[in-house]
C-alpha cells in the first residue's frame, strides 16, 4: 500500500483554490460526463447525497442543477477552507460540510447516492473505502465515481518519475465485484495543449495537482525538464498533457 501525503495535498489544493475553477478544465468535463452516466444509470430518489471531495464546489453546483427532491446534502473535503466557498443553501434544504479525510472520517448514516469526481485518487487504499462507502449505501442506492488512471500525467511521469499509483479500470471493478453491482465503467484519454513546458507547470500548480512533490527544483533541473519535455512532446506549436479519466457507476 502506497501513502499518500494527505497534509501536503491539503495544502497544495488549499493554494490553488482561486485559480482552480479557471483551470480545472478537465475536471469540469468529468464532471458533466460522471452525472450524464449518473442519469443513464439511476432514476431512483436521492434525497439523501454525500459528496467526497466536492473541493470549490465545481461538481456540487452541477449535481444541485441536476437533482431535484434532496432533502440532505453532506460535502466532504480534506481542506476545511473550502466549506467558506460553497453557497450550501442554495443546494438542498438541509447541507452539511464534513471536512476530513474520508479514509477515517467517521460518516453520518447512510446516503441514496454517494457521488465524487476527480478525487479517489488521492487514496491510500481505494478497496477499504469502498467497502466502508459501501455500509453507507443504502438498499437500492447508487455509488457513482470518476478518477484518473494509470496514463495521467504519463508526460511529467516518463521524464521525472512523479505520479499517483492510480489503478486500472479492471482493477477498480474487481474492488467494486466484492462490494456493490458495477452498473458502468468506462475510461478515456484527453489531452490539452500548452505554449510551453513551464505553462504546464503553472496548470498543474494550479490546479493543485503538484501535491505529489516536496522538493524545489533547481534552475538546472527546470531547464533540463522544458528541454526534454519540448524534445518527447511537442504538440503543433506548443506541447501536450494527457489526462485519463475513468468513471465508475455501482448500485446497491
Amino acid at each position: 500500500m502506497h501513502r499518500i501525503d494527505k497534509q501536503l495535498v491539503c495544502r497544495r489544493f488549499q493554494q490553488a483554490a482561486g485559480s482552480y475553477d479557471r483551470q480545472a478544465l478537465i475536471q469540469e468535463r468529468m464532471a458533466e460526463h460522471l452525472l450524464d452516466l449518473l442519469g443513464e444509470q439511476s432514476s431512483g430518489p436521492q434525497q439523501r447525497v454525500l459528496e467526497i471531495g466536492c473541493g470549490t464546489g465545481l461538481l456540487t453546483r452541477k449535481l444541485a442543477q441536476r437533482i431535484s427532491g434532496m432533502e440532505e446534502l453532506v460535502l466532504n473535503d480534506l481542506v476545511p477552507d473550502f466549506a467558506s466557498r460553497l453557497p450550501a443553501a442554495a443546494f438542498a434544504p438541509a447541507v452539511r460540510f464534513l471536512p476530513g479525510d474520508i479514509e477515517t472520517l467517521p460518516l453520518p448514516g447512510s446516503f441514496d447516492l454517494i457521488i465524487s469526481s476527480s478525487t479517489l485518487h488521492w487514496l491510500d487504499d481505494l478497496g477499504s473505502l469502498l467497502t466502508k462507502l459501501n455500509t453507507h449505501l443504502a438498499l437500492g442506492g447508487i455509488l457513482a465515481f470518476s478518477l484518473y488512471g494509470p496514463d495521467n500525467l504519463r508526460e511529467i511521469k516518463e521524464l521525472t518519475g512523479i505520479t499517483l499509483l492510480c489503478p486500472s479500470l479492471c482493477e477498480i471493478a474487481a474492488l467494486l465485484d466484492k462490494n456493490l453491482s458495477l452498473l458502468h465503467s468506462s475510461e478515456e484519454r484527453a489531452q490539452l495543449q500548452f505554449t510551453s513546458p513551464l505553462e504546464v507547470l503553472r496548470h498543474l500548480r494550479q490546479t493543485g495537482v503538484n501535491a505529489l512533490s516536496r522538493s524545489p527544483w533547481s534552475r538546472a533541473r527546470l531547464e533540463q525538464f522544458c528541454a526534454d519535455y519540448c524534445r518527447r512532446f511537442s504538440a503543433g506549436s506548443g506541447v501536450a498533457l494527457t489526462y485519463h479519466p475513468m468513471y465508475c457507476v455501482a448500485g446497491k
